[in-house]
Formats: C-alpha cells, sequence, structure tokens
C-alpha cells in the first residue's frame, strides 16, 4: 500500500519513506505496469480514432490535436483509416465493441443520418462531423454556415461582387452543403445575386482538384473576384492554378479556404481562412468520450457541442 501511494503520488506518506520508496524502484529499475493496471479496471488505455485518411493536412492535424489531448489524460490513441466508407467506418465501431478500445472517435464520412440507429452501441462513441446529427451519441461540429458565411462576409467586405464557390456535391447534408448554405446567407444579405454559374465543384475536396478547377474557371471566361474553398487543400490547389493561369492573388481574384492547416500560413501568398478551433474540438471530444468510458451509470443526456470559430486574415485577401 505504501509503494502504490508512493506510485500515485498521494499525500500522508512521510518525506523520508517516499525517499525510500523511489530510491528502492531506481535500483531496481522498476516501472509501472500499465497493461496490467488497465486490465485490473476492465480496460485498455487506448481509444480509438477513425477518419476518413491520414494523409489529409485536415485530419492529420485533428489527429494530432486529439493525441495531444488524450495524452493529457494517459491515454493512448489507434488511429483507424476509413477511406470514407460506410462499411469501414461500421467495422471501426465493431472493433470498439470487441474492447480493442475502451471507445471510439469516429469522423463520420461515409455513414449518413439514416444509420443513427447503427450508433447505438454497447461502448462510448463520440461522433465528429455533420452527417449524423441528433443520434444516440455524443457529437461534435463545427459551425459550417456561420464560418462560411463569415468567410463569404469577408471577401465582401474587401470589396469583392463576383464571389465563386468551390465545394463538393451537395446531395445530402455535409460539409459541402452546409458551407454552400452559409455562403448563399452572405450574398443575400449583403444584396448580392448567387449566380449558379460561381458555384462550382470538384469530385474529391483536394489540391489537385483545387489546381484543375480553377484553371477550367479561368479559362472558360467565368467573371469572378472571389473565391471561397470549401476547405484549406482546394484553397491551395486554387491558388496553383490561379497562378498558372495568370490571375494574381489578391489584386485579381481574392482567396479564402476553411480549416487553418498548419500548411496554409506558409503559401505565396498565404491564405485567408476559417479558424474552426481544432484544439477546443479535441478536448472536446477527449472529454465527451472520458465522461462516458469512466460513467458507473449510462444514460445521461448526450451533448452536442459546435466550436468556435475565427476568420483569420491573410495575404490572399489582401491582408
Amino acid at each position: 500500500m505504501t509503494v502504490s501511494n508512493v506510485i500515485n503520488d498521494r499525500p500522508n506518506v512521510r518525506r523520508a519513506t517516499r525517499e525510500k520508496v523511489l530510491e528502492a524502484m531506481a535500483r531496481l529499475d522498476y516501472r509501472v505496469n500499465i497493461a496490467a493496471r488497465n486490465f485490473s479496471k476492465g480496460r485498455t488505455g487506448t481509444i480509438g480514432l477513425a477518419v476518413p485518411m491520414v494523409n489529409s493536412p485536415y485530419y492529420s492535424r485533428l489527429a494530432a490535436t486529439i493525441i495531444t489531448a488524450a495524452e493529457r489524460h494517459n491515454l493512448r490513441v489507434s488511429i483507424e483509416q476509413t477511406g470514407a466508407s460506410r462499411e469501414n467506418e461500421l467495422h471501426a465501431l465493431s472493433l470498439s465493441r470487441n474492447r480493442l478500445y475502451d471507445g471510439l472517435i469516429l469522423s463520420a464520412a461515409g455513414m449518413g443520418q439514416a444509420d443513427a440507429e447503427c450508433l447505438k452501441v454497447d461502448h462510448p462513441v463520440v461522433i465528429l462531423g455533420e452527417r449524423i446529427f441528433g443520434g444516440p451519441v455524443d457529437h461534435v461540429a463545427m459551425p459550417n454556415v456561420d464560418a462560411a458565411e463569415a468567410a463569404t462576409r469577408h471577401l465582401i467586405e474587401r470589396g469583392c461582387r463576383r464571389i465563386a464557390i468551390l465545394c463538393g456535391a451537395v446531395d445530402e447534408v455535409d460539409v459541402s452543403s452546409l458551407r454552400l448554405a452559409g455562403y448563399r446567407q452572405a450574398l443575400d444579405k449583403a444584396g448580392l445575386s448567387a449566380d449558379p454559374a460561381l458555384i462550382q465543384t470538384v469530385e474529391r475536396p483536394d489540391m489537385r482538384e483545387g489546381v484543375a478547377r480553377a484553371r477550367e474557371m479561368v479559362e472558360s471566361g467565368l467573371d469572378f473576384d472571389g473565391l471561397f474553398c470549401v476547405n484549406d487543400s482546394v484553397a491551395m490547389g486554387a491558388l496553383r492554378g490561379l497562378a498558372c493561369a495568370g490571375v494574381r492573388v489578391p489584386d485579381q481574384v481574392k482567396v479564402i479556404g476553411f480549416d487553418n492547416v498548419t500548411e496554409s500560413e506558409f503559401l505565396v501568398p498565404s491564405l485567408s481562412t476559417v479558424d474552426p478551433d481544432h484544439d477546443t474540438m479535441a478536448e472536446r471530444a477527449v472529454n465527451l468520450l472520458i465522461r462516458r468510458i469512466e460513467e458507473t451509470e449510462p444514460g445521461a443526456e448526450h451533448e452536442e457541442f459546435v466550436s468556435p470559430f475565427s476568420v483569420v486574415i491573410r495575404e490572399s485577401t489582401g491582408g
């Protein structure tokens, strides 16, 4: 018991006794067996994180912030790459069910609102994203509509009147549809028409698509002086595509992205963007999961948390 009190830094241990225990531990090269400790509690000490891809700027940053938040609670993070596949997301849920993890943080990109019932599982789950609202689990989301409106309003305040948007397909509720709604709201409030020709889509929200679509927009003769991109990856590609087409940013076209990934600060020109406060999102997701892991009487009301945001003004919009 005395050794346990010293290891766990509990009070009421005499200084001389503490020093003797620590000296003996050093001499014997004693290390706490975390796995055994967790096993005795019926836990693994590991939480799962399932994301669509790990090599995108946004998801790599998200993973890093969640790992940092988990470390503060002495938890390890095991990362699953789902490829935005519904089947793979369901598989990640089953891995947690098999007790490989104490709980799972799932960034849902393949599963949708119709799959909400699949989240009724007997282990802790926290959902990230916009595909499933009102499900039977805790949920952390971005302020997509409000933040997209703020980004578009920033372009309007910088003098843009023909503002294009590069987003994904908008067949259902997801990041693209919500950010498109925010874009439309900003135009409507400013008394600007939403020209359908200015709403451009990409097959995949990545840099390569951003390059191709931006060049096509210029080469087709589309008249635009502002560009809001659904994420920073598309925006980084668009900056390259506009440069290849001989368009000067921000003199001829002002560009803003969404996510504030690390790379956006170091581009030429540096990219204006929306910062959705990744640290707050990660901390809240981890804390919600830990609360569920540690609760002794399941049944507490599930929480819907929407992160705060800010518009980061840089060179691509004349900052």
